[in-house]
């Protein structure tokens, strides 16, 4: 490698002490050593804390940063402004890397001159992994109106094709699994929007934001990270009670910047699409409450009837789409509450 540029490993921390071992582990033996490993606390509960104490302790490399807990995108902004290296990659807690992941990350956005490399990953259950690929060649060369169209695009909504697969929806939008060049975030004030606001999807935000910038990106179809899928808790298990207007503030957000930015219908329809296909999630939310299956319908019924949920439906292809998920948005396109949430009940007791 012609030179050994430092890279910044953000990690935030809260309550996984069952799996921390494990993610530090992977990172303080890659074998591309010249990291700074940036950890933060973000109010943990249990013995995280110690355990990153203990590992701070051993290895000049760690930066140990203690905060009550605010969130891991308020802990991510925070690694960021103490981070000093050319890259920046982030890991979560309970995840874990392959430890070559750090040396093929530099060493192709060195051979290809690119912003931002980014790879597939393996899902983790418990006993069993499940690769995740979103591309098919091996390494895949994206110039700028590439990154712009294939890319870019595609962290606001699907498009056409593209709804053959909903459940790949959001196969591209996360933080980890990529590395990024620092100071296109850095001299653009790019930061993390705070989960309490959005809800979710603070990863797609992000990136939506820095891909903006990106001219060259390099995608790895090896699975160097692993997320670990028997850790997390789901929209299925946990009644969200402002996840709806959490997420219309999402929408809102993805709206501003297409308008800023002048960018093309086709961003426009990829965001009516994204609400579109929000209902799933919504509806599992409700699911997951404690309201009578009545209130649940109704609730569902006002989604469906809502301006913005109207206009999504209105101008969504259902001729992409696998046959199964054509019944279940003929009856959102119909308002028909009692069908979606019958086949939202399926779906809560296969995932449950």
């Amino acid at each position: 490698m012609k030179n050994n540029p430092l890279v910044s490993i953000i990690i935030p921390v809260y309550n996984v002490e069952k799996y921390l071992a494990q993610c530090l582990d992977s990172i303080i033996n890659q074998t591309y050593q010249d990291i700074e490993i940036i950890c933060i606390n973000d109010g943990s509960t249990d013995s995280s804390k110690n355990i990153l104490e203990k590992y701070a302790s051993k290895d000049e490399r760690f930066q140990l940063i203690n905060q009550i807990n605010q969130g891991s995108s308020v802990a991510r902004n925070v690694g960021m402004r103490k981070a000093s290296g050319k890259y920046l990659m982030f890991v979560d807690g309970d995840d874990w890397i392959d430890l070559n992941t750090c040396e093929k990350a530099v060493e192709t956005a060195q051979k290809y001159d690119a912003d931002l490399v980014f790879w597939s990953y393996k899902r983790e259950y418990d006993g069993k992994s499940k690769d995740k690929l979103m591309f098919w060649e091996d390494e895949t060369i994206f110039n700028e109106k590439h990154v712009k169209s294939e890319l870019h695009r595609r962290l606001i909504g699907l498009l056409g094709d593209e709804l053959k697969h909903p459940d790949y929806a959001d196969a591209t939008v996360t933080v980890w699994g990529k590395l990024y060049l620092a100071k296109e975030i850095i001299s653009h004030q790019i930061e993390f929007v705070d989960i309490k606001e959005i809800g979710t999807s603070e990863d797609a935000l992000f990136n939506l934001y820095a891909l903006g910038y990106v001219k060259k990106a390099v995608y790895i179809k090896q699975c160097l990270n692993h997320y670990r899928k028997d850790n997390t808790t789901s929209l299925t298990t946990i009644y969200k009670e402002n996840l709806y207007h959490q997420w219309q503030h999402l929408f809102d957000l993805m709206k501003e910047y297409i308008s800023d930015n002048c960018l093309s219908r086709e961003y426009v329809q990829a965001l009516n699409n994204r609400i579109a296909l929000s209902i799933v999630g919504l509806g599992l939310n409700i699911l997951a409450s404690d309201f009578s299956i009545k209130e649940r319908i109704d609730l569902i019924k006002n989604i469906l009837i809502s301006d913005r949920y109207r206009m999504a439906y209105n101008t969504l292809e259902l001729k992409y789409f696998p046959l199964h998920w054509k019944v279940f948005y003929q009856f959102a396109k119909k308002a028909n509450a009692m069908g979606v949430y019958l086949l939202l009940a399926i779906i809560y007791k296969i995932i449950s």
